[in-house]
Formats: C-alpha cells, sequence, structure tokens
C-alpha cells in the first residue's frame, strides 16, 4: 500500500473518544427522558449543520439560504404523509431526494461567481420558496402551516409517542448514519479534493479536475442531507410551517457553526448541543432576553477564540 493510501486511511479509523461520544448520545434519551424532545431537536439541528458544514467547512461555499432545503424537505414529508403514506422511512427519503433536486437545479448559480454573490442567492432562494409557500396556501396551508400531518408508526411497530422518546431515537438514528457516510466521503479522494478546491480553486482546475462537477455533487449532497434535517422535523413534530424557510433557520445553523467550528464533522454536533442546551437554559432563566446573552457568548467566543476559551492557561501567552 502506498504512503498516499495509507494518509487516506489513517483519519478513517474511528478513535476512542468518538465511540463513547455516540455511546453517550445513544443512552442519553434513556438518561434524560424528560428532555427527549430537546435531544429530537439537538438531532436534527446536527443534522442540518453536519449538511452546511460540508459545503462551508470542506467546499468553501458560503451560504445564508440554507433553510430553503430544509424547508423543501420537511414540505416534502408533511405532504407525502398526509396525501399519499404515512410511513416514515419512506417520507424521509423523499424530503431527502426534494432537498437534493433543489440542490441539483440550483448548483450552476453556486458554481460561480464571488461569495458575497453566492449569499445573496442562497438567500433569495430561500426567500422566494418563503413567498411561493405563503402564496400557495390551498397545499401548503399558508401562514397557519400545513396540519393534520400523522406519521405511521416506526418500522411498523413504534408509536410516535408525545414525550418524543420514540422520536429521539430515530432523529440520532438518522443522524449517526449520515455522520458515517460523511466521515468516508470527507476522508475520500473526493474530500480531499473539495478541501483543496476551498484553499486554491484555481490550482485544482489547472490539475485537470472538474470543480463545478465536484461542487455540484457536494451541493446536492448537502440540499440532500438538509432537506432530511427537515423532514425530521415535520415528521416527529406533524407539523410544517412557513417558519422552515425563515432566515432565523439558516442563521441558527450557521451560529451552531461558530460554536462548534467548520471543516471538521464534530463540529456540527457539538456546536448543535451547545446552541439547542445554551438556548434552552438562557430561555428558562428570560424568556424575553435569551437572545441577548446568547449573543454575548457568541461575542466572547469570536473575541477570544475557541481554543484559548478551553484552555485558560494560554490566555496570558503571546
Amino acid at each position: 500500500m502506498s504512503s498516499v493510501q495509507q494518509a487516506l486511511r489513517a483519519p478513517v479509523r474511528w478513535r476512542v473518544w468518538e465511540i463513547a461520544a455516540w455511546v453517550l448520545l445513544w443512552a442519553a434519551p434513556f438518561v434524560f427522558a424528560s428532555h427527549a424532545a430537546l435531544i429530537n431537536e439537538i438531532a436534527i439541528l446536527a443534522l442540518f449543520a453536519l449538511s452546511l458544514d460540508l459545503i462551508l467547512g470542506y467546499a468553501g461555499i458560503i451560504s445564508l439560504g440554507h433553510a430553503a432545503f430544509f424547508g423543501v424537505g420537511a414540505y416534502g414529508a408533511a405532504l407525502f404523509a398526509k396525501h399519499v403514506m404515512p410511513d416514515p422511512l419512506v417520507g424521509l427519503a423523499v424530503g431527502t431526494g426534494v432537498g437534493a433536486l433543489l440542490g441539483l437545479l440550483t448548483s450552476p448559480m453556486i458554481a460561480r461567481g464571488t461569495d458575497l454573490t453566492r449569499l445573496m442567492v442562497t438567500m433569495g432562494v430561500a426567500l422566494v420558496l418563503f413567498e411561493l409557500a405563503n402564496k400557495f396556501d390551498d397545499i401548503t396551508g399558508g401562514a397557519d402551516g400545513l396540519q393534520g400531518v400523522v406519521m405511521g408508526p416506526l418500522l411498523g411497530h413504534f408509536e410516535f409517542d408525545l414525550a418524543a422518546r420514540v422520536a429521539s431515537f430515530y432523529s440520532l438514528a438518522v443522524l449517526f448514519v449520515a455522520f458515517v457516510l460523511l466521515r468516508r466521503m470527507v476522508h475520500s479522494p473526493l474530500g480531499v479534493s473539495l478541501q483543496a478546491m476551498r484553499d486554491n480553486r484555481l490550482r485544482v482546475s489547472a490539475l485537470g479536475m472538474s470543480v463545478q462537477g465536484r461542487l455540484t455533487a457536494v451541493y446536492t449532497v448537502a440540499a440532500g442531507l438538509a432537506g432530511a434535517a427537515g423532514a425530521l422535523l415535520a415528521q416527529t413534530t406533524g407539523f410544517a410551517s412557513l417558519d422552515v424557510f425563515d432566515f432565523h433557520r439558516s442563521a441558527d445553523v450557521m451560529l451552531a457553526l461558530v460554536i462548534g467550528g467548520t471543516g471538521w464533522l464534530w463540529g456540527g454536533v457539538i456546536g448543535a448541543m451547545a446552541f439547542k442546551v445554551l438556548h434552552d437554559l438562557i430561555s428558562g432563566v428570560t424568556v424575553q432576553y435569551w437572545t441577548f446573552w446568547l449573543g454575548l457568548v457568541l461575542v466572547v467566543l469570536v473575541l477570544v477564540g475557541r481554543e484559548r476559551l478551553f484552555k485558560p492557561w494560554t490566555w496570558w501567552k503571546r
């Protein structure tokens, strides 16, 4: 085996702390049974953050409209369950497919232009879909949301309960599968080429690689994962509203990545946990001003630095 092959295979091996982290995540619905709904939200946001990190941290594509894929996945799964078939897994596949299709259709607009252009285009796509969902209220329910979404039992045996125990395990399972697949992907030759494009796109193009083809592929995959996250939200809550297209969805997932860090998959998971737990704790103390305190935490994180914040003994070093 060549040294290049060994270098590509080395990061794929699971570390002990990663295995321990997933064991703790799977144990969370048992240990914190009263907070199963929060665990479900964390898993959904973590999956959403993974999808954004794939294009931002690995491919260098900036997006402020990632909620577009999240929203079409949510509405796709909800409409499928209401009018066609209530099976959760089939609905999840539909939501993922709809999100991936939208990503494929909009990818030509992302492959060209500057970072500012991409910011405006991605935000514009989300705003257009928001207005379309609001206009066609006979299909989407408009401002009232799509109600009456009843999901069938998971795998034909596990009914979704009000305590969200089944929902939390379901979302964690989807998150785990997506994490494993993305872990293989980012450590493959495709993942290495994406990181090379992030650092110097012109040089990769000069080597004869198809930059546009790789950007289209990674953008489609990321859009499909975001659609899966939206489908999970609609399925586990039994509701889909215009809120899934709102700007705060894109902002929240960006903040989660700011906390956890980009360019490594655990950043999305850790950032989602930190963001949701902080949100829950702070809003429990001050419902009206929780955004101020959360923003203050983010300002401190940016000013001090993620590494120095968790290593106080380095604060006095230059």
